[in-house]
């Protein structure tokens, strides 16, 4: 059976005319599927009962299975998920500022394997469909508390979206199509380890935020920390946000990392400086939240401070990002999949 949640409006409008049937009742079943979040055919009431009864003969509306859901004294909820093949998946829930932003992932595990991030000690599993993406939306839509909305939704989470292109595409157009999920295009966000072809390629596909994970101001310390800097380098990946085509008022959001006695040092943030010369951006310092097995440390406050001030005497905006959810391994860098327990 194909599951509704795989298919964009563009998709759902084949699949309608091979069924004979007229192009409006693909916005119909999109708005329930995406909008009004049905959990199945039969509740599509503005539909016909016969073409429900064709359409139950060949679809059907899958969603994941929450497996685990907890949260950490800040308020920050994760989620552990069961998806198509039994693999499991994270997703987090930040409150912060009155706002709520829900943190998806785009894979099973990650094959990029940066060191400072958990997720990739597990391995590379797959790649997850628009379904899977987006139910991940569902079931965080499920748990809000009474008088609770989610603000945001960023790509951050287990996995490298651009190694997941295609759907990843394919979900941001769900997420902000006046028919479907109804986001903001300036309230969705993804990020990236750096993956140059696909970034020429998305400011062109997609009009959501990018946001890019830089961590380091030479190619001998990103080596280390990120292997795809191998590939695609610090020039080659400078060259591409320089020439991103970015719409009015919007910025780049530089993810850093700080990593203590590695790339949190005054010279670093005045490389860091230099290095964004001509790119509108502004820059993310994301002191280390630890996990176990991890061999770096988290930088003293002092450390921060200073790197903070160098970046922000520069004109940049500049914050240093709260570590929300460290308590239930639900910050940044910290996502596995893991089994409750």
């Amino acid at each position: 059976m194909k599951n509704l949640r795989d298919f964009t409006l563009e998709e759902l409008a084949s699949e309608v005319a091979s069924m004979g049937e007229r192009p409006y009742r693909a916005e119909q079943i999109f708005r329930w599927v995406f909008m009004r979040r049905a959990s199945g055919i039969s509740a599509m009431t503005d539909v016909s009962k016969a073409f429900r009864e064709r359409l139950a003969e060949g679809y059907e509306i899958r969603g994941n299975k929450l497996l685990d859901e907890r949260r950490s004294p800040d308020g920050t909820r994760k989620f552990l998920s069961e998806i198509e093949d039994s693999s499991r998946i994270e997703s987090v829930l930040i409150s912060e500022s009155g706002r709520l932003t829900l943190c998806v992932s785009s894979q099973a595990g990650c094959a990029l394997g940066c060191r400072f991030c958990m997720t990739g000690m597990g391995g590379f599993v797959r790649n997850l469909s628009l379904a899977e993406l987006s139910g991940q939306v569902f079931t965080a839509y499920e748990v809000l508390d009474e008088g609770e909305d989610i603000s945001n939704v960023v790509l951050m989470g287990m996995g490298e979206p651009f190694a997941n292109y295609g759907n990843v595409v394919r979900f941001t157009k769900v997420l902000t199509s006046n028919l479907g999920v109804n986001f903001s295009h300036n309230k969705v966000t993804v990020s990236t380890a750096g993956l140059v072809p696909a970034i020429k390629r998305f400011g062109e596909d997609s009009n959501v935020n990018l946001a890019v994970s830089l961590n380091a101001t030479t190619d001998e310390t990103r080596d280390r920390l990120m292997p795809v800097n191998r590939k695609y380098p610090l020039s080659e990946l400078l060259t591409a946000l320089r020439s991103y085509p970015l719409r009015q008022r919007r910025y780049i959001t530089i993810e850093y990392v700080l990593l203590s006695g590695v790339n949190d040092s005054d010279d670093d943030a005045r490389r860091l400086v230099r290095l964004l010369r001509g790119i509108r951006c502004k820059v993310n310092l994301i002191p280390f939240n630890p996990f176990p097995g991890a061999t770096f440390e988290r930088p003293p406050a002092g450390r921060v401070d200073s790197f903070h001030s160098i970046v922000k005497k520069a004109g940049y905006t500049v914050i240093v990002r709260a570590s929300k959810g460290s308590e239930i391994q639900a910050a940044c860098g910290q996502l596995r999949g893991a089994y409750p327990g």
